[in-house]
């Protein structure tokens, strides 16, 4: 069994999340919060919500669980076991209330019990922990919201569970003054959790990497770097002439922007990922080059002209990024739509990669990328859960699984990256592969953080060619197409080489991939 606490978690992203979990195979207890939502079960009544959900800052969303209406937000504790039962739903839902029973008397609370007819765990008729499961094909998904120390107000604007004449209580409420990291870590001891990855606590900064907390710590920006990470600038004519493509028709390439190392490498060999959406991000992640001035608008002619240059350069093989623009409704999905489009038109022959943003977790956003059927959908999750609030602060490790997660239940080859040397394990870089495959990725990336600036995060220390050798051997054995490691793999590079390799994995119908450590 897996435990993942993901931290605050939209109800969206978390619902897609475990549809990818559910799809698999493998166990899970993903433990989180929720911002305040109302959701309601297969059987709720709408007359059950007694007053409209946004006019206490409030989302209402429709679940495929059991039950009725319900209430989830900060102070309570989520948990959604993912995991394989074959036996009665009843027999399911007991064990989930049986496990809660005994996390709660381990916590000091040894009065918590069942109550005959209503799914749940009490206290002295009050009910602290609801229930809502859904049992498809010997899988399970949702579980329990426990309540620790929520607003219980929020509980006073609806019928909970259905149930008008009995209380609700927590933790708090009942004398026990625990922390939400203390009921984790009895849940996951309940549960059999043999592989915890946690995103950063909010507690204490002993909680986060030494490094993420002062951008002084680390290795000095002017240490030199390894023998393995010198790279011989080569603008010979095909750089040049990519290079001159670019600036005729307006283009960006996030190959310039990000200072990536392989740009001479791969515009020598004639690619090249194009950037849209401009050039300046709406997020400030601390390990990336990319303007953060205020965008402008969209150009309308950007389609067109990424086709003229895939068409001038007569490329089989297209990667198309973005940089994130949260400032737009839809994060700039329609833009993607569209420089697909235009590319399929001018040169139907060339297969499109693109490497998008989370688009705040929009399925409506996220369908119009999908629905133009790129022939490789990547989205980076770029570190390990524990790192995630300080090299990426605007995004969220369960989203970007859930996005994964959503492409891949759309019929595409998934892709993603990770970046290491900013403080991770070689045990959480593992478990982050584990979550990957299991959501469904391809292709994964691995290579070496090196520091743009002395503003960004500071290199923690060299991952060694063997080591990103050993990681690529195990990804490949956990059943990825393909994993390209070593020190100056980015997102894109050898990009046409992993389509090809997740393409021959597909035909063959089983996983037969290779891997390059260069």
């Amino acid at each position: 069994m897996r435990g993942r606490w993901l931290g605050r978690v939209r109800y969206r992203d978390a619902l897609a999340l475990q549809h990818a979990l559910f799809a698999g195979a493998d166990d899970y207890l993903l433990l989180l919060e929720h911002p305040h939502v109302y959701t309601l079960g297969v059987r709720a009544k709408l007359d059950h919500v007694l007053v409209p959900p946004a006019s206490v800052g409030a989302e209402l969303v429709k679940s495929d669980r059991g039950g009725d209406v319900t209430y989830h937000g900060p102070g309570q504790l989520v948990g959604y076991p993912i995991t394989s039962w074959h036996g009665r739903i009843p027999d399911y839902v007991h064990l989930v209330e049986q496990r809660v029973i005994d996390a709660l008397a381990s916590l000091g609370l040894p009065g918590a019990t069942r109550l005959d007819g209503y799914p749940g765990v009490w206290v002295e008729g009050r009910k602290i922990c609801a229930i809502g499961v859904r049992v498809t094909r010997g899988r399970t998904m949702h579980g329990f919201a426990l309540n620790v120390d929520p607003d219980m107000s929020m509980f006073s604007h609806i019928v909970p569970c259905g149930i008008a004449d009995k209380p609700v209580t927590s933790l708090r409420a009942e004398g026990v003054d625990v922390t939400m990291r203390d009921v984790v870590d009895a849940l996951c001891e309940q549960w059999g959790v043999d592989e915890r990855h946690d995103v950063a606590w909010r507690l204490s900064p002993e909680d986060q990497a030494e490094f993420t907390r002062s951008r002084t710590v680390g290795l000095p920006i002017n240490e030199r770097k390894p023998e393995w990470l010198r790279v011989k600038a080569n603008m010979g004519p095909q750089f040049r002439s990519i290079k001159q493509t670019m600036r005729s028709l307006d283009l960006v390439t996030v190959c310039e922007e990000a200072g990536c190392p392989n740009i001479f490498e791969c515009w020598a060999d004639g690619t090249a990922t194009f950037m849209i959406n401009g050039e300046r991000c709406t997020r400030a992640c601390g390990f990336c080059l990319v303007d953060t001035r205020r965008p402008n608008a969209p150009d309308p002619a950007e389609p067109e002209h990424v086709a003229d240059a895939v068409e001038r350069m007569r490329l089989d093989h297209a990667v198309i990024t973005t940089v994130a623009r949260d400032d737009l409704p839809d994060g700039g999905a329609s833009q993607f739509a569209a420089v697909i489009g235009a590319v399929r038109r001018r040169r139907p022959s060339t297969n499109i990669e693109v490497l998008i943003s989370d688009c705040k977790g929009d399925p409506d956003a996220l369908s119009l990328i999908f629905e133009a059927r790129p022939d490789v959908l990547a989205h980076n999750v770029e570190t390990v859960p524990r790192l995630q609030r300080a090299v990426r602060p605007s995004a969220s490790y369960a989203r970007s699984l859930a996005v994964l997660g959503r492409a891949h239940a759309a019929g595409l080859t998934t892709k993603t990256s990770v970046i290491l040397g900013m403080g991770e394990t070689e045990d959480e870089v593992v478990g982050v592969l584990r979550d990957l495959r299991a959501v469904g990725v391809d292709i994964v990336t691995l290579g070496q953080y090196l520091r743009p600036t002395s503003s960004h995060l500071p290199v923690a220390r060299w991952w060694t060619p063997e080591e990103f050798d050993r990681l690529a051997e195990v990804g490949m054995a956990m059943g990825f197409a393909h994993v390209q490691a070593s020190p100056l793999t980015r997102s894109s590079y050898h990009a046409k080489q992993a389509a090809t390799a997740a393409d021959a994995t597909t035909a063959a119908g089983s996983v037969l991939g290779t891997f390059s450590a260069k």
